[in-house]
C-alpha cells in the first residue's frame, strides 16, 4: 500500500441534518437508547438517539459507567505504583499507557533513559500500536458482519500477548515500565528477538494481506463505510482530533514526528544514531473507510520500525544510574549486601529516593488512537499532587454526534467502530 493513501472520492457533507417537515419534527420523532447492552457499545457506552424514521436527527453520547476515578488515584499512588492504574485506561494496548506515563514522569524528573531501555520501549510501543489497530479493524468489521476478519486480527493479537507475558510475566497488564527504566530486562534477549522476528516477518504480514483481500474491495464493506461519518480537515482540527481520525481527514500530525522521543528522535543513543525511519499515512476521505485504510498502513509502518530496531538492541543496563535515588538495586545487591537492602527498603517502604522537583509538566506519546498525554503537578513528594490525563478516546468521542447526524441508524455501528472508543479512557 502506498505511503500517501489514495484520496477517496467522497463528497464530505458539512451541513447539519435538518428535517423540513414540521409535522415530523413535532410529532414523529422518537428516542432510542443505543446501548449499553448493544454488542457494538461493548456494555459500557450509552447513546441516546433521536430518530426521524431510519435517520439519526440528533445523538447524545454518554461517556460510560465505569466510574473508576483513574485520575484521582494518581494523587494517592507513587510514580511507580500508578503504572498499574494507567495500563487499565486503554486496556486494548496497556503497554502503550505504561510507556507514556513514565515518559511524562521522566520529563518531570529530567531523566534521560539508557539506549537499551529506549530501544526496548520503542519496540514494545509499536507492538502496542499494532495490538490496538488489529482489534479496532477486526471489531469494526465484526460489527458490520465480517466475523472472519475479526478472527484474523484477534489471532495475531495473541502473539503480542505472548511477547508481553514473556518480558513482564503478565499477559494482559504488563506494568513493565518504571521511573528511569524497566521492571527488569528481557529474560533472554535471543528468545525475545526470535519471538519478535517470527511475529513481524512470518505471522503478521499474511494476516494483514488476508484482511485487505477480504475487506478492501468487498462491496458490502465499502457500501457500509465509504462516505459514512465523514469529517473534513478543518473540522478535524477544530475538534482537536488526533491519531488515525485526524490523519484520515488530511491532518498530517504525529507526536513521534512533531515532538520526537525514544528512538523516534535523532541521537537517541548519545552517539549520533539517527531516528527510526517511518512515514505517516494520510488520507483525505475523512470517512470510516479512510480511517480503516490509515490504520492498516500504520500497522505496516510499525512493522518497519520494529524491523529497524530488533537487530540493534544495545547492550548495557536498562535502568539509569546506580546511585539508588531513582531505581531499585538488583536482586543480587539486595540479597548480598546491607547497602543494597537498605537502598531497596528506602525506595519501597519509605519513598526516600523520590526527590521530585516542585514543578509541573506535560508529556505525551503517539499511541494507536492519537495523542495520549499526562499533565503532572509535583509538590516535591513521592507522588503527584495532581495527575491529569489527555486520553485520545475522550477527545475523539466528542465528535460522534456530528459524524452520525443525518445518517441511517445502521450506520451508528460503523461510525462508532471507526472511532475505536475505549470505555476506560472516557472515565472522568
Amino acid at each position: 500500500m502506498p505511503y500517501d493513501l489514495k484520496p477517496l472520492d467522497v463528497d464530505i457533507e458539512t451541513t447539519p441534518y435538518v428535517n423540513t417537515d414540521e409535522a415530523a419534527r413535532q410529532g414523529d420523532r422518537w428516542t432510542l437508547n443505543f446501548g449499553p447492552q448493544h454488542p457494538a457499545t461493548h456494555t459500557t457506552l450509552r447513546l441516546v438517539l433521536e430518530l426521524d424514521g431510519e435517520r439519526v436527527a440528533r445523538a447524545t453520547p454518554h461517556i460510560g459507567y465505569l466510574h473508576s476515578g483513574f485520575e484521582k488515584l494518581g494523587e494517592h499512588l507513587d510514580y511507580n505504583q500508578y503504572v498499574t492504574i494507567v495500563s487499565r485506561m486503554d486496556y486494548v494496548s496497556p503497554i502503550s499507557n505504561d510507556i507514556t506515563w513514565h515518559h511524562a514522569v521522566e520529563k518531570l524528573f529530567g531523566i534521560d533513559l539508557t539506549p537499551r531501555c529506549k530501544v526496548l520501549r520503542t519496540i514494545m510501543a509499536e507492538l502496542g500500536r499494532i495490538q490496538n489497530h488489529l482489534l479496532c479493524v477486526g471489531a469494526a468489521a465484526l460489527d458490520l458482519g465480517a466475523f472472519t476478519a475479526f478472527l484474523y486480527g484477534f489471532n495475531e493479537r495473541e502473539r503480542i500477548y505472548d511477547i508481553c507475558e514473556y518480558i513482564s510475566g503478565q499477559r494482559f497488564h504488563p506494568d513493565w515500565t518504571r521511573v528511569g527504566g524497566l521492571m527488569y530486562d528481557v529474560p533472554d534477549e535471543a528468545v525475545f528477538k526470535s519471538m519478535v522476528y517470527r511475529f513481524i516477518r512470518e505471522q503478521l504480514p499474511p494476516a494483514i494481506d488476508d484482511l485487505e483481500k477480504m475487506l478492501n474491495k468487498n462491496r458490502i464493506f465499502r457500501d457500509r463505510t465509504e462516505g459514512v461519518g465523514a469529517i473534513n480537515r478543518e473540522d478535524a482540527v477544530a475538534w482537536s482530533l488526533t491519531g488515525p481520525l485526524a490523519r484520515a481527514s488530511g491532518v498530517r500530525c504525529d507526536v513521534r514526528k512533531d515532538e520526537p522521543y525514544l528512538c523516534y528522535a535523532d541521537n537517541w543513543d548519545g552517539h549520533g544514531a539517527p531516528a527510526v525511519r517511518f512515514k505517516v499515512p494520510v488520507a483525505t476521505g475523512g470517512d470510516v473507510l479512510a480511517r480503516y485504510l490509515v490504520r492498516l498502513e500504520e500497522i505496516r509502518q510499525s512493522v518497519g520500525i520494529i524491523d529497524q530496531l530488533i537487530d540493534r538492541i544495545p547492550q548495557g543496563p536498562v535502568n539509569v544510574g546506580d546511585d539508588g535515588k531513582m531505581t531499585k538495586p538488583g536482586k543480587d545487591a539486595v540479597y548480598g549486601s546491607i547497602e543494597g537492602m537498605i537502598q531497596h527498603f528506602e525506595l519501597i517502604m519509605t519513598n526516600r529516593g523520590w526527590e521530585a522537583p516542585v514543578a509541573e509538566c506535560y508529556g505525551a506519546n503517539e499511541t494507536a488512537n492519537g495523542e495520549l498525554g499526562y499533565y503532572l503537578v509535583s509538590d516535591g513528594g513521592p507522588r503527584a499532587w495532581r495527575a491529569s490525563c489527555r486520553p485520545p478516546s475522550f477527545i475523539n468521542f466528542q465528535v460522534f454526534a456530528k459524524l452520525i447526524e443525518g445518517h441511517l441508524l445502521a450506520d451508528v455501528v460503523a461510525v462508532l467502530g471507526s472511532l475505536n472508543i475505549i470505555a476506560a479512557e472516557l472515565d472522568r
